[in-house]
């Protein structure tokens, strides 16, 4: 099964990425975790390209290249090697990130976005987490890491509450595989919440 967790910055997918990660294990399951932009060696190449430096690097359009390609990469290299196993792989953002970051942060470039995912990628998630958070906390959060990587969470406050409610309408989207839960709570409950349904899902 591929699982996905999606959300805004801070929203604590990574947390409870790794959280569903150890859950799974300890009930016998093979878990391959992963992230992106990354989770290859060409694919995290090409994050610190899109990660790092002025929000003005990359036009949108750069931009959704730059993550196909990084997504191509890993899908050839981590997950489609992990899904033929038998293993459960679990991914920090897929391409839902770039319907909402590329395809909705400067112009409407969803078409573009969906197009190149068809002929590029060509399959989704199985099971996507939507980790909902009130954008001013999620933004502090992710500015309070203090790290490298901060080049969208530079484009400010504004950003966040667009992809915030973009994921939310993704999720209506993609209903049949979207699952929205509140993000707004102890990390602990979201956590049971997620192993929940991901036990439900794999049974």
């Amino acid at each position: 099964m591929f699982i996905t967790f999606e959300g805004i910055d801070g929203s604590g997918k990574s947390t409870q990425a790794r959280r569903l990660a150890e859950h799974l294990r300890g009930r016998g399951h093979e878990v391959v975790l992963t992230r992106e932009p990354g989770g290859s060696s060409g694919a995290e190449e090409i994050r610190r390209l899109v990660l790092e430096g002025d929000p003005d690097r990359w036009s949108a359009e750069t931009e959704i290249l730059l993550f196909t390609a990084a997504r191509r990469d890993h899908l050839e290299r981590v997950i489609e090697p992990a899904l033929k196993k038998g293993q459960v792989v679990i991914s920090d953002r897929f391409a839902d990130s770039t319907r909402m970051y590329q395809g909705l942060s400067r112009g409407d470039l969803r078409a573009t976005v969906d197009q190149l995912h068809t002929m590029m990628i060509g399959r989704e998630p199985d099971l996507t987490f939507v980790i909902d958070m009130d954008p001013e906390t999620g933004l502090a959060r992710a500015k309070g890491r203090n790290g490298t990587e901060e080049r969208f969470e530079d484009f400010g406050a504004d950003l966040q509450h667009r992809m915030r409610a973009g994921f939310l309408a993704l999720a209506a989207e993609f209903a049949d595989r979207c699952r929205v839960i509140d993000g707004n709570r102890p990390p602990e409950d979201v956590a049971a919440e997620v192993a929940a349904i991901a036990d439900r899902a794999l049974s």
